[in-house]
């Protein structure tokens, strides 16, 4: 049994190994003395506006998650277009329910306020 996931084994200590050198190789070969340009708080010029560690609305993250959501789904929508000729009449009523699923949820996040940003 043991056999059967002895190359993923090897293939997992090659690729750690590779990893290892590589990082290892640039702290060996790399440039290692900043100047303190590099080491200012901004390479653009100036100093930060604000506390970098401050809180985030949480309307970015919705923002966020739903346009993953709706960009995933939406995403579907190409491979079902290429095979469209060959899935038929059923291919083509799941993805009009599909649709319909993806409609409604949207629906419901445009009525509940998640879009609105006021």
């Amino acid at each position: 049994m043991l056999a059967n996931y002895m190359p993923i084994l090897v293939f997992i200590v090659i690729a750690g190994v590779i990893g290892a050198a590589l990082i290892g190789g640039s702290l060996l070969v790399a440039h290692q003395k900043p100047y303190p340009e590099k080491l200012s708080a901004y390479e653009c010029g100036f100093e930060p506006f604000d506390d970098a560690r401050r809180r985030f609305d949480v309307r970015f993250y919705l923002v966020a998650i739903l346009f993953i959501i709706f960009d995933l789904e939406v995403a579907f929508l190409f491979p079902w277009a290429v095979s469209l000729s060959r899935i038929g009449l059923f291919g083509f009523f799941s993805m009009l329910g599909f649709l319909g699923v993806l409609t409604v949820g949207f629906i419901y996040e445009w009525r509940k306020g998640a879009l609105d940003w006021e």
